[in-house]
């Protein structure tokens, strides 16, 4: 007889499985629906002033990825730290702890957009419908501010990454001496350490700019501080008998 093996999703707390569910489930129907239906024009989160912003989207965004490693990592983060962080704060407190988290990262987001909007434009939004001709008139035909102000506009953030980087922030807080195993790296390190350098590369790269890097890297940030502010409101303490 084959020996009974335990399924590793057996042990999953709600929420965490839930999230999980739900995550997948937008993938494959952004996978199924491909370009008959674009899921992200809907769904995705776009610039406040945008013409294809809609309110919901601050919520929706969570659950949309832009690709197979994107939802991969990110499920695989929340996989991992999701079910211990749910238990020391219990389901509904996780549940808002997590939505919290990736709200205050669009806010971030949106709000340094804003300001750059406004270095180009002299306001945080723009006085009549957009059009690629108003951006040359509005920029004064530099060729560069004008891309920057059609990005902001027209590209979307999508991915749960901003309420994975708060459950990061608030493992490292409550479990700051918790060896964990990284890859490629053959010796266990603990978890402060590894989010403290995560962090801080986060901030370098929102700061860099780097050309080609698609990643909403002030969203993370955004996550990660509302996520430290939430286990500070609260007052969750480190628990004593953690390993």
């Amino acid at each position: 007889m084959a020996q009974y093996r335990q399924s590793p999703f057996a042990n999953l707390t709600p929420v965490v499985k839930n999230l999980l569910i739900i995550n997948v489930i937008f993938f494959i129907a952004t996978l199924v629906l491909g370009s008959r239906f674009d899921l992200s024009k809907w769904l995705a989160v776009y610039y406040f002033d945008s013409p294809q912003f809609r309110p919901w989207q601050i919520i929706t965004y969570m659950f949309m990825h832009a690709g197979f490693a994107h939802i991969f990592f990110n499920m695989f983060a929340l996989f991992m730290f999701g079910p211990i962080l749910e238990y020391s704060l219990g389901s509904k407190k996780f549940l808002n702890f997590y939505f919290v988290c990736g709200i205050g990262a669009i806010a971030l987001q949106m709000l340094v957009q804003g300001i750059q909007v406004h270095g180009l434009t002299g306001g945080f939004t723009l006085p009549r419908p957009i059009t690629d001709q108003t951006y040359f008139q509005f920029t004064g035909g530099v060729q560069q501010a004008a891309q920057k102000l059609y990005d902001i506009y027209n590209d979307p953030v999508v991915g749960a990454s901003g309420a994975i980087f708060g459950i990061l922030v608030a493992f490292g807080l409550l479990y700051p001496n918790m060896e964990l195993l990284i890859f490629f790296i053959p010796v266990p390190i603990k978890a402060k350490y590894i989010v403290s350098v995560y962090v801080l590369y986060e901030i370098y790269a929102a700061f860099a700019q780097t050309s080609g890097d698609n990643v909403a890297h002030l969203a993370h940030l955004g996550g990660g501080l509302f996520g430290f502010l939430m286990i500070k409101i609260w007052g969750v303490k480190r628990p004593n008998n953690y390993f």
